[in-house]
């Protein structure tokens, strides 16, 4: 077989169907976040990131740099092993004690990334608690996936964020068999919100586990930026809470939060946490001084709120039509891949906006969009160049308009 012509050949169906990733280049400077330097060959332009995962700008703030600095200058670089063996530092510990407090759970454990956090947990219960039938809604992260899968357990999907559907396949499960309930919070492509309360309740009845993914929710909802659980007041009612450090505190890194005893099983037989290095401990620093300062201050998530209203009601001021959902993200529906690859292309070269195209496999066919993140440090004039760009950009590719909101 002609391996290099085989990798060739598919790489070119992509590019031909729209679909292939490009890597922008980018420098963030301090201070100056969501303005960074873009090199694209011999080209040096100026971008406004729109799309960012960093949602409360908290990668640039001077709490989070000062304690990376710190630990730096007093730790060193790495952590110098995996948890087990050397790595785990004193900062480690703070952040771990820091993450058990925002969730009101006994116990926090840290890990590499979300993405490692969801496969390494969910895949060590499902795989080592006799019989365990995971029920994983249809949408669930690849990472989540990903876990059910690694852990060879029987698994059910249920409609997405139906509960109705969620109740009629459990009740249909053997009565005896453990389960786990496994979902998310907000949804990252269409920024809808599952009903926690509703899926906690169902999860009583049949005395299933429940697994949350708070990934896209916590440092953005509560009062002390514990995600949607907290805002809700459930927090208590879930078996493990998941995020990360990586999106709205600004670092890196995954944990999950539960109790001592569960936390202590995934320690003791996840490979994916044992056989790891251990994350720096300037990291773990950062991130603790993040999730500290979130705790106390509601000025960055009031500031995100009306930057995302502001967006939405610009965008429906010109009629160009966007999901509709109670969360932070702003997906704008372009549905073909080429079309919304363009517009990314000429935001990002002749505007300076750099908002990612989001194509298949990553969203459906024909759903294909530009999900956009405002954050506090987007100011007006921002906004006002983010609008009149997108509104020349629809124009000039024929993209049909919805009904334009009255002023």
């Amino acid at each position: 077989m002609d391996f290099e012509r085989y990798f060739e050949d598919r790489l070119q169906d992509l590019k031909d169907e729209g679909n292939y990733r490009v890597f922008i280049d980018l420098e963030r400077r301090r201070g100056e976040f969501p303005q960074a330097g873009q090199t694209d060959g011999e080209t040096k332009r100026e971008v406004k990131i729109w799309c960012s995962n960093d949602y409360l700008g908290m990668g640039q703030h001077p709490a989070v740099l000062e304690a990376m600095h710190d630990a730096l200058d007093r730790s060193g670089a790495g952590a110098g092993g995996t948890r087990n063996i050397s790595g785990t530092t004193h900062a480690h510990v703070l952040l771990e004690k820091e993450l058990a407090d925002l969730h009101g759970k006994e116990a926090a454990l840290l890990f590499t990334s979300g993405y490692v956090s969801n496969w390494a947990a969910i895949g060590t219960l499902a795989a080592k608690i006799p019989g365990l039938i995971v029920f994983s809604d249809a949408l669930n992260h690849a990472s989540m996936i990903e876990g059910v899968r690694h852990s060879r357990a029987e698994k059910v999907i249920w409609k997405h964020n139906d509960v109705d559907d969620l109740r009629a396949k459990l009740a249909a499960a053997p009565a005896n068999a453990p389960k786990m309930i496994a979902f998310e919070s907000v949804y990252s492509m269409d920024g809808d919100i599952a009903p926690i309360k509703e899926i906690c309740d169902i999860a009583d009845e049949f005395g299933a586990m429940t697994y949350l993914d708070e990934v896209h929710a916590v440092g953005l909802y509560g009062p002390r930026g514990g995600g949607i659980a907290e805002r809700e007041g459930l927090m208590d009612r879930l078996t493990v809470i998941e995020g990360t450090l990586g999106k709205a505190f600004g670092v890196v890194g995954g944990y999950i939060a539960a109790s001592i005893a569960l936390c202590d099983f995934v320690r003791s037989f996840a490979s994916g946490f044992i056989f790891t290095t251990a994350l720096p401990p300037a990291v773990a620093a950062g991130a603790a001084a993040s999730v500290k300062h979130l705790k106390s201050s509601q000025a960055e998530r009031d500031q995100q709120k009306e930057r995302v209203a502001e967006v939405r009601a610009r965008l429906d001021a010109i009629g160009i039509e966007h999901l509709a959902n109670p969360s932070h993200i702003i997906p704008v529906m372009v549905g073909d891949p080429v079309k919304c690859k363009f517009i990314s292309d000429t935001l990002l070269e002749e505007f300076g906006i750099y908002i990612q195209p989001i194509n298949y496999p990553t969203v459906p066919k024909g759903t294909e969009r530009l999900r956009i993140t405002p954050s506090p440090v987007h100011s007006a004039e921002d906004i006002d160049h983010l609008v009149e760009a997108l509104g020349s950009l629809w124009e000039r590719c024929k993209i049909a308009r919805g009904p334009i909101a009255a002023q």
